[in-house]
């Protein structure tokens, strides 16, 4: 796998940090946590509690494209979290990159309320926000077919044993 981004997506709660990290070890590639591509005024933003909208990711979008750019260029390989929540993202995504794979990390609202609320010293907002995620979210189709989709209703080991898999069989 040389010159290749992986894209980890899905709702906030579905695992896409841990995840993508444990993948990216793995494989023993680069990992790129795509928050951390977030241009200063949406940290802003989001500081204080206000939902991006879709002026807001346009930035931060282009810099998950365009590190996806920089990795194929210098035939790298590396893994990039992100929601990449609706098929738009996922198309500015790919833009001008000829080695982008999506794993969507695909579970139910109940299974992932249920793991957020779990979560020891996670900010939790009662289900809002997940169902505003779950709202926002278009799943991917048939012609999406560089999206692997991975149940996530087994151990963190096994989410990242199958995406590997799904990986190596594409």
């Amino acid at each position: 796998m040389i010159g290749r981004s992986i894209i980890v997506m899905g709702v906030s709660g579905s695992g896409k940090s841990t995840i993508g990290l444990k993948i990216s070890q793995q494989l023993g590639v680069k990992f790129i946590d795509g928050d951390d591509l977030h241009p200063k005024a949406n940290i802003l933003k989001m500081a204080a509690s206000q939902p991006l909208n879709d002026a807001d990711r346009q930035p931060w979008l282009e810099r998950i494209r365009d590190a996806c750019f920089s990795i194929e260029q210098k035939n790298e390989t590396g893994v990039i979290v992100c929601s990449a929540l609706r098929k738009d993202y996922r198309d500015q995504i790919r833009d001008g990159n000829k080695a982008v794979t999506f794993i969507y990390l695909d579970g139910s609202f109940d299974l992932i309320l249920t793991r957020m609320k779990a979560r020891a010293g996670h900010f939790f907002s009662g289900g809002e926000m997940l169902k505003s995620q779950f709202s926002t979210l278009e799943l991917p189709l048939a012609d999406e077919s560089d999206v692997l989709s991975v149940p996530i209703d087994g151990t963190i080991d096994d989410i990242v044993m199958l995406s590997v898999a799904a990986l190596s069989s594409e």
